[in-house]
């Protein structure tokens, strides 16, 4: 898997399972199912089958755990099968057989939210030792594990899916294999065999020695891997352990049956064939480097069981720990671990020192236990010290690897000082804030990562790591287990922070040099320019090692006066108000002259549908041979239209065929220019000839062409408009400054400092007071409020903020401060995300728009060439047969000759092809479309990406919403009261005063809701005075209502209920309770069934009820 990984005995003697008979009495209390459960739940218990009769259980365990007689006591009534011995020693055969055998276990698991979740659990099981196979379900919320009971409990299955942040519980407990009487018998009488079989093992395992070999050339955790592999693959070899950051590979093998030789050539000829395999200068001290892979072996096999410590003692330094609370904490958790026999935590020393049973717990898993309380733990240099008396032997066995132990130390301290890089993955897949800790959690864990921050929106992960134990590849590989898309980003310079500024006091040349000298020596400054003409400096920089008030900082100490560019937040840039004048002009003045041209040819249509002759007309009539009113009519609107509304078509067509390509406006332009021109050419053709007949024209081509192209991008661009009203709005959410405050040993508030919002750096502590909107992304780390976040998350209600949570930039804090630690500044903030990705709609077109520009680059060069087809189409034709012309091309001068007339029809036909061709349509549609949807959508404050997801839109078949705010109307309303009082104990309209002054002081929004609501009841904006007031969060409110009576009287005097007695002028107290069931209980009321059932049944439409 790519980790580095040293037995701690490189000789491993089989641990013979020893197997006991149990005879299980007829009358017995418990079932078989419930014995056979009862006895896997205890360690050392490998194993228990039962016979198909019922009557005989065959435990399998290990004896250095747990004996025989440990075992009857755990089950009253149980007494030894008669036909077999107490306890018979077990053999390869049966530890086999026990290992091979496997528990199914069912596991109900809550907090799941979403597929990441699923894989997190799945990965992190499927690593452990003794797991098969699992599987989860979010839809059922299980899971099934298949796993081997010798090497795994069903207990520590439960508790590592509980680490990982969920909540399990057994659904059946594992279900035991059953045994035929055959199986069982096979079982006796295998008891016996094996024994010396076993013994011989043992005694070829002894025969195997240890070499170390130094390996150059290994880059990375695959080099490692290939080399463990193709070598572990020898039968020669028993083990191999190959570390990249010592460059060695420390191999157990078996000289009898290879060389050293042998090995050094099988390790250089590992793909890719470019190790270099040497022997250490200190080879003849090989056993020391024996020791040192394996400190705890012993070179007295049969005097290992009597020399194993009991117990042993670890030290384990632990960072992170602030006061008596962590320790006690630390302490509390790590008791109740399985084998830890004693515990105690320094603060002082920041460190812990564990006595634990090395059967049942490690010094790692300690660690990790630690670790996963939010701890930074590491294991002390000194190995684990016995606390048992062993051996004289052993003895000295441990003062010889005290040497080894020291040397390994510094060797790891050295690597610890090795650089620490930094890489950014693009992540796929993120939905909400879970899968973004989701991420942050599990990863923190690896070894070799450092640090890891995800931006959400940004789908983006910045982590620090140390490249000599894991590599960017392995950590998307890691992201990829959790079941998210991962890639690593090449361009790693994305994460550098930019800082423009404006530097006074600046006289020549030496002043620049200076300054750039000075900041590029400053370590973490990437590049500096500064120019002394416009007294502008720009500066690249690294925000892990230095922010932007510190390189100001610089440059005030050399003298100078910095301030920062004031970037323009008006969203001025998205502004297309340019582009609507200019294209409203061009619609305009396209209609003006449209509408008479559209005037006259329905004037001409009815008229020629009512007249035979077309000389009767009156637009018919020549004002000089060849030219007709209506021609000359139509001349004079299109002249305009040609010059002035299509100016700015002239200039993209001009543009675009400059670059060699053919687009929309190219085609428009052709259409109305060869329209405009050949009408134009005509005209002076028939007016030079005198023609009696007046000749065919398109001079109404262009202004409608115009109209309709010009409507289309000017309600385009009405559209982006309005989106970039919507975006303006957004960003003018961002707060302009932020208050960064220092803090001292316990949170003390040290200095408060106000800077602007661009200078906030990552981990400053940033104070937001009560309205206050958040500068910047980060986690509380200290206070409690309510967070409204609806303009960025559309969520209505206002959200609860505690330390630890996240809170989004440009959401307002309600009604606590908060101190909160910067995540993400600048422009990585969710904000600033939110903006980038709506300016890149306002760039992108939808596909079908690009495919219609796409389709445009080859329908102009088609188009012209079906023109140009049909102009030659109809010269041909009218050559050869001259009466087909005849018959369309009525009204012809007949003094003209025949081919000029054949030539005359096919340039009008080709003509008429070209301008009916022209696909406003493909312009209109699409602009016209998204500028509905996005416009809606940003009136009703969604923000639509793009044409792209409109376009996508009608393939959606379940639209899921979110109730409030969506639905409902995102404020909270009273929709039903319900007394639970008579009238005559305590009269309505009074009760309404009491519970409407006691919530007027609280800032929940049911509170709000609730006092709106008796207000409008009582018709009263005044109520009466509310003191002692206390609020318990999640409960309810508790206080103490008095001054009702003189608004109450005034509200009945109106109403006209019935007289009020003077007597109630006199000032009650009320106390006054208002919450949840929980509030009631607590408080000693006593809440009735039926006044519960009344209120689950609101509860089950979606209400909140209140008491």
């Amino acid at each position: 898997m790519g980790f580095d990984a040293t037995s701690a005995d490189s000789n491993p003697q089989p641990v013979l399972p020893d197997t006991i008979f149990l005879a299980i009495p007829t009358q017995s209390a418990l079932t078989s199912k419930q014995i056979c459960s009862t006895l896997l739940k205890n360690k050392g218990i490998l194993d228990v089958k039962l016979s198909s009769d019922q009557k005989t259980a065959v435990v399998t365990f290990i004896s250095s755990i747990i004996n025989g007689k440990q075992i009857m006591q755990m089950v009253p009534g149980v007494d030894l099968s008669t036909s077999a011995p107490e306890v018979t020693p077990g053999t390869c055969e049966d530890s086999s057989w026990s290992q091979a055998s496997s528990v199914v276990l069912r596991l109900k698991v809550e907090g799941m939210t979403c597929h990441s979740c699923t894989s997190t659990i799945e990965g992190k099981i499927g690593k452990l030792q003794g797991i098969q196979r699992i599987k989860v379900s979010l839809d059922n919320r299980e899971a099934v594990v298949v796993y081997q009971p010798h090497l795994i409990t069903a207990e520590e299955i439960k508790h590592q899916i509980e680490a990982a942040g969920f909540t399990a519980s057994f659904k059946k407990q594992p279900r035991p294999l059953k045994l035929s009487a055959i199986d069982l018998e096979r079982l006796r009488n295998t008891q016996t065999k094996g024994s010396e079989t076993a013994l011989k093992e043992n005694s070829n395992v002894n025969d195997t020695k240890t070499i170390v070999f130094r390996i150059d050339g290994m880059h990375c955790r695959s080099c490692v891997l290939n080399i463990q592999s193709t070598v572990s693959a020898l039968p020669s070899v028993t083990s191999i352990v190959v570390s990249l950051e010592k460059k060695s590979a420390i191999i157990n093998y078996n000289p009898n049956l290879i060389s050293v030789d042998v090995l050094r050539k099988a390790i250089e000829a590992v793909s890719p064939e470019t190790f270099k395999v040497s022997l250490p200068d200190e080879y003849e001290n090989v056993a020391l480097f024996s020791m040192l892979a394996s400190p705890l072996k012993s070179p007295h096999p049969a005097l290992k069981d009597a020399s194993q410590p009991l117990t042993q003692v670890v030290v384990i330094n632990i960072e992170g720990m602030t006061c008596n609370s962590c320790v006690q904490s630390i302490e509390g958790v790590i008791s109740q671990k399985a084998g830890v026999k004693s515990i105690h935590v320094s603060l002082s020393n920041c460190n812990a020192t564990i006595e634990y049973d090395p059967l049942q717990t490690c010094p790692e898993d300690l660690r990790s236990l630690i670790e996963d309380m939010g701890f930074d733990a590491s294991l002390s240099a000194e190995l684990p010290v016995g606390v048992a008396q062993p051996s004289a032997e052993v003895q000295l066995e441990s003062h010889k690897t005290e040497p080894p132990s020291k040397v390994s130390s510094t060797h790891l301290a050295k690597q610890e000082t090795k650089t620490i890089s930094k890489c950014y993955v693009q992540v796929t897949g993120m939905t909400c804030a879970s899968c973004v800790a989701n991420i942050e959690r599990n990863l923190r864990r690896e070894d070799g990562i450092h640090s890891i921050l995800v931006a959400l929106m940004a789908g983006k992960a910045e982590v620090r790591y140390n490249p000599a134990v894991i590599h960017p590849s392995a950590i998307a590989e890691l992201i990829r287990e959790l079941g998210f898309g991962a890639t690593v980003m090449e361009n790693c310079g994305e994460g550098d922070g930019i800082l423009e500024l404006v530097v006074r006091g600046m006289t020549c040349a030496s002043c620049v040099h200076k300054i750039e000298s000075t900041l590029m020596k400053t370590n973490g400054v990437l590049y500096c320019s500064v120019a002394l003409a416009t007294n502008k400096a720009h500066i690249k920089y690294d925000p892990e090692i230095i922010g932007p008030r510190d390189v100001i900082q610089v440059v005030k100490d050399l003298g100078f006066t910095p301030s920062l560019v004031k970037k323009d937040r008006s969203a001025s840039h998205l502004d297309h108000k340019q582009e609507i004048r200019q294209w409203k002009r061009s619609f305009v003045v396209s209609l003006v002259f449209c509408i008479p041209v559209m005037g006259l040819m329905i004037y001409m249509m009815v008229m020629d549908s009512q007249l035979a002759l077309h000389s009767s007309m009156v637009l018919e009539y020549q004002l000089l041979p060849g030219l007709s009113v209506m021609n000359f009519l139509s001349f004079l609107l299109c002249v305009p239209v040609q010059m002035f509304g299509g100016w700015h078509f002239y200039i993209q067509a001009y543009k675009a065929l400059k670059h060699r390509t053919a687009n929309m406006d190219v085609l428009i332009v052709l259409a109305t220019s060869i329209a405009f021109v050949y009408s134009f050419v005509i005209l002076l053709v028939a007016m030079a000839e005198k023609a009696k007949v007046n000749p065919v024209t398109f001079f109404d081509t262009p202004p409608m062409l115009f109209v309709f192209i010009s409507l289309g991008r000017w309600l385009e661009h009405v559209a982006k408009g309005k989106t970039s009203e919507a975006l303006a709005r957004l960003i003018s959410l961002q707060a302009t400054e932020a208050t960064i405050v220092t803090l001292g040993p316990d949170n003390v508030l040290l200095s408060e400092e106000q800077v602007d919002v661009e200078l906030v750096q990552r981990g400053d502590i940033v104070k937001v007071i009560p309205g206050g909107k958040f500068p910047v992304d980060g986690h509380v780390i200290e206070g409690h409020s309510m967070v409204d976040e609806s303009l960025i998350t559309g969520e209505a209600m206002p959200v609860t903020k505690k330390p630890g949570n996240t809170v989004i930039a440009g959401s307002i804090n309600q009604n606590g401060s908060l101190l909160i630690s910067a995540t993400h500044v600048g422009a990585d903030t969710t904000l600033s995300q939110i903006v980038k990705l709506v300016e890149e709609a306002q760039t992108s077109k939808a596909p079908i728009q690009q495919f219609a520009d796409k389709l445009s680059g080859y329908f102009v060069p088609s188009i012209v060439a079906v023109s140009v087809v049909t102009l030659f189409a109809w010269i041909i034709i009218g050559f050869v047969d001259f009466e087909i012309v005849e018959k369309y091309f009525l009204g012809y001068n007949k003094s003209i000759s025949a081919a000029e007339v054949i030539i005359r029809f096919a340039f009008q036909a080709s003509i008429t092809v070209l301008c009916i061709a022209c696909p406003c349509s493909l312009g209109l549609a699409t602009p016209t479309a998204v500028m509905v949807g996005t416009g809606v959508g940003a009136q009703n404050g969604i923000l639509i990406k793009g044409g792209e997801p409109l376009e996508m839109a009608h393939k959606v078949k379940v639209v899921v919403f979110d109730k409030t705010g969506t639905i409902t109307h995102g404020t909270p309303e009273v929709m039903q009261v319900k007394f639970l009082v008579e009238s005559n104990q305590l009269p309505h309209n009074k009760m309404l005063a009491i519970v409407g002054t006691a919530e007027s002081n609280s800032e929940h929004p049911l509170g709000v809701a609730i006092t709106k609501y008796c207000k409008k009841e009582l018709e009263s904006e005044t109520l009466g005075t509310c003191t002692d007031f206390q609020v318990v969060p999640g409960c309810g409110i508790s206080c103490k209502v008095t001054n009702i009576e003189g608004s109450f009287l005034v509200v009945h005097m109106m109403v006209g209920l019935y007289f009020l007695p003077s007597a109630t002028l006199t000032s009650q107290k009320y106390s006054v309770l208002i919450g949840n069931r929980e509030w009631m209980n607590r408080n000693g009321l006593l809440v009735k069934n039926e006044v519960d059932k009344a209120m689950t049944e609101h509860e089950r439409r979606g209400r909140t009820a209140v008491l």
